[in-house]
């Protein structure tokens, strides 16, 4: 649909959506725009203060539940509390371009935010998920490179901005081998990718690639930043489904399925990286 926005988005009554990292930034944009067309909007949230904060503004149903999604057992902890059906589950919680650190199981801090911890959350939450998974990726991902034998760096030389590629890649194939699991288990639930293109939100503000929010052809507001996961959250797009925004270089625009690299769509590796993943998270 062109130049899709939110104005446009379904009444979602009865809908029960969960969406992590939302106290600020697209996040908080994507959980008060579903609130606003009726879905019951939960935050997951690390810091529940903020997050209470955060929400005292928004429109409809939203609540508050803890979680620290960079953290196995508060994910844990999460799922295992968690009361009813899920509609939509939105894995938004990220962090870019960071200082080297240990979560409590002694897993890289970045990686576990951006992956290891949604991968986690959504295979406990799956027989609960009725409608989708919408995983928030980027177009950085396209840089990134794996290795399966050191998904948690330990070897490797540390360096943030590789770190968030790689997380990113893992992401897209997490939705592939997903959708294949869903599709083989015949199942309706669709996983799907959203990435805001380059939204000027906080997340990178401590990094070298912190210029880029003062490139105005490069980057758009949070706003539009927000259109693709709300788009692939509430569209009928096919599972495994690529979203992002439809400018040069999906940087900027109105959400539009497109197609994640050549690397993010290998099957095989998809399936070594989901077994590689629950090994070392205990899924």
């Amino acid at each position: 649909m062109k130049n899709w926005t939110a104005d446009r988005l379904p009444i979602l009554t009865g809908t029960t959506v969960v969406i992590t990292g939302a106290t600020g930034g697209i996040g908080l944009i994507t959980a008060r725009e579903l609130a606003r067309a009726g879905a019951t909007v939960v935050l997951a949230a690390r810091d529940v203060d903020k997050a209470h904060r955060a929400i005292a503004s928004l429109p409809g149903d939203v609540t508050v539940r803890r979680l620290d999604v960079a953290d196995l057992d508060s994910v844990r902890a999460f799922a295992d509390a968690y009361p009813g059906r899920i509609d939509v589950l939105i894995n938004n919680a990220g962090v870019m371009d960071i200082p080297a650190a240990r979560t409590p199981q002694g897993l890289d801090v970045q990686t576990a935010t951006n992956y290891f911890g949604p991968f986690l959350l959504t295979t406990l939450l799956l027989p609960r998920i009725t409608g989708r998974v919408v995983t928030v990726g980027s177009q950085l991902h396209r840089f990134g490179r794996l290795d399966l034998d050191d998904l948690d760096w330990r070897t490797r030389r540390y360096n943030g901005l590789a770190v968030y590629e790689a997380s990113k890649l893992a992401v897209v194939l997490f939705s592939l081998e997903l959708q294949r699991r869903l599709d083989e288990a015949g199942s309706t639930v669709r996983s799907i990718v959203a990435h805001p293109g380059i939204a000027r939100t906080g997340l990178v503000a401590h990094s070298p690639l912190g210029f880029i929010n003062r490139v105005p052809f490069l980057v758009q507001d949070a706003e539009h930043g927000a259109l693709p996961l709300l788009y692939a959250a509430t569209q009928d797009v096919p599972g495994n489904a690529y979203v992002g925004p439809d400018g040069l270089f999906g940087f900027t625009g109105y959400p539009l399925v497109r197609k994640p690299s050549r690397a993010a769509q290998d099957p095989a590796v998809a399936r070594r990286l989901w077994q590689a993943t629950a090994a070392l998270t205990g899924a």
